[in-house]
């Protein structure tokens, strides 16, 4: 830029084209040369001398022609430039205003939320040094209030208990012998209640009396009896008179001798209608009402007896079909998984009911590569003597299995899980005819039980008492000699027998249902002695359990 161009531009009265020769529309000047605005107001123009060395202001204003036009051009822009300014500044203080208020909510949530904190703990604190039921305050103060010998009990002795308590005292002053109360319920007193009430009572009857005399007295015209019979005679006339003319006027109704007499009529009307019921009640009248029920009854036996046919036939087919698919599911694999899952889930109830847990493990692996066999495994509980003692059980409904398989099998499942115990349960639908229905062998045990029949649960529950005593007994170790093993080898002894004693008897019993009362007996004796084994093993672990503790 030459330097003739740094030059200042004038705005205001004084600039060039702006009026300053001479008065114009803006000038507000008065004759004494003074201005028509209060001082401390924004004043109607303001003289400035810029001088601009930013090349792009100066050759914008260059590029304007000198004199008013520029000068309009440099007040536009020095006013847009305020105007932006001002936006950017309130825009500024809104951005520092917003976050200022951000870290100070920040700062007030941190706050209130350790204040919340420090509170919940203070309450708590309080709490439980009032409600705690072990060491609180309130509860020793319940406990001092409501015990045998406290306070309440020592004030309600005081104040009730014995003939000079304060109780005993205001009764005998209120309701004792000498009390006014009592003088005044005392029929020998001449002045007392009862003396009052019945002179009372006896001048009310005496009155009353009198009144009831009175009403009912003939020779009183103004009594109530006196009145009835003035208003009798005269509206009927001869009271006798009247009741013998009305006696033979009934006497004539109920004559059989007259036709148009009330009996008369009442007989024709009985005869007619026993005509009418004996015809309708005859089956020679085919249009009888009993015909017509009969062939009534007979259409519907016979439709029923032909519905019924039906129904038997369908039955018949419906239970063949129910029986084929019964036998053919019972040598399906799917008919073994449904036996499993019984077992699995009498096991897990048992389970529960003891304090035991019960691991389903028929669909993994276990320690030997490769190889699922153990359908589940009950481990003992924390309670117990044997605390994490293992025991595994496999559940089989599958033709062709024998006891040796079986225990081969066992001692599989005891490898691959790990397994103190095992216990083979078997489906009596599959079980082999020689198997017996508990037999120990050694560290396994064999067990038959049927889903569906009740009775054959304490076959399964006395299986699960053994293995747990067995466990029990091994994992004793040089605590042995505390245990009472003699007891617990009867138990487990006497329960094999009872066991097989039941299946021996089951068979018969069933097929003489209808006389066998003395066998149903006889099994309903050893399933008892059964269970009183069970119980009797259950004690001996019990008291295991506390030699243990």
């Amino acid at each position: 830029m030459p330097p003739k161009a740094q030059h200042a531009f004038p705005f205001g009265p004084d600039a060039p084209g702006n009026g300053a020769d001479g008065p114009n529309d803006d000038d507000t000047a008065l004759d004494d040369g003074s201005f028509g605005w209060t001082p401390g107001e924004i004043p109607p123009f303001l003289p400035l001398n810029l001088i601009l060395r930013d090349p792009a202001v100066i050759a914008a204003l260059l590029a304007q022609p000198e004199g008013r036009r520029r000068d309009e051009f440099a007040a536009d822009a020095l006013r847009i430039g305020v105007a932006a300014l001002r936006h950017a500044s309130s825009r500024l203080d809104a951005e520092q205003l917003g976050a200022a208020s951000e870290k100070l909510l920040a700062q007030l949530k941190d706050a209130l939320t350790a204040h919340a904190d420090h509170s919940n703990q203070q309450t708590a604190a309080v709490l439980k040094e009032y409600f705690d039921p072990k060491s609180g305050r309130l509860a020793e103060r319940v406990e001092r209030l409501v015990s045998a010998d406290g306070e309440l009990a020592t004030l309600l002795r005081t104040q009730l208990h014995g003939d000079g308590s304060p109780l005993a005292r205001l009764l005998a002053t209120q309701l004792g012998r000498d009390s006014p109360l009592m003088r005044q319920l005392d029929p020998d007193q001449s002045t007392g209640l009862f003396a009052r009430l019945q002179k009372t009572v006896d001048e009310q009857l005496r009155s009353q009396r009198d009144h009831v005399l009175r009403e009912f007295s003939l020779d009183n015209p103004q009594s109530a009896l006196k009145r009835l019979v003035d208003e009798l005679t005269c509206r009927h006339g001869d009271l006798q008179k009247g009741l013998g003319d009305k006696i033979d006027n009934v006497v004539k109704e109920f004559s059989l001798d007259k036709e148009d007499s009330a009996l008369s009529r009442l007989v024709r009307n009985v005869d007619r209608a026993q005509r009418t019921i004996t015809s309708e009640f005859s089956l020679d009248n085919d249009e009888s009402g009993l015909s017509r029920l009969k062939r009534e009854l007979l259409t519907i036996l016979g439709a029923h007896v032909e519905s019924n046919a039906k129904f038997q036939e369908e039955v018949s087919v419906a239970l063949g079909r129910l029986v084929q698919k019964r036998e053919s599911a019972a040598v399906s694999p799917e008919h073994g998984h449904e036996f499993e899952g019984a077992v699995l889930a009498f096991l897990a109830t048992q389970a529960d009911q003891r304090g035991d847990l019960c691991e389903v493990t028929g669909a993994t692996t276990g320690l030997v590569k490769n190889c699922k066999v153990g359908d589940a495994v009950l481990r003992l509980g924390p309670e117990t003597p044997a605390p994490g003692a293992r025991i595994v059980f496999e559940a089989k409904e599958a033709r062709g299995y024998t006891p040796a398989n079986a225990i081969d099998e066992l001692e599989t499942a005891r490898k691959n899980r790990g397994a103190d115990f095992g216990v083979f349960v078997w489906s009596r639908q599959t079980a082999p005819e020689s198997a017996k229905p508990l037999a120990r062998f050694g560290q396994d045990l064999l067990v038959i039980w049927d889903a569906e029949d009740q009775s054959t649960d304490p076959y399964l529950l006395a299986a699960i008492e053994i293995a747990r005593a067995c466990v029990v007994e091994q994992h004793r170790g040089d605590a042995r000699e505390d245990i009472d093993v003699e007891a617990i080898d009867r138990a487990i002894n006497a329960i094999e027998k009872s066991a097989q004693s039941l299946d021996k008897i089951r068979v018969p019993a069933e097929s003489i249902k209808s006389s066998s009362e003395k066998i149903l007996d006889r099994v309903r004796i050893e399933q008892t002695e059964l269970e009183r084994q069970v119980a009797t093993l259950r004690q001996k672990l019990v008291g295991l359990r506390g030699a243990e503790g």
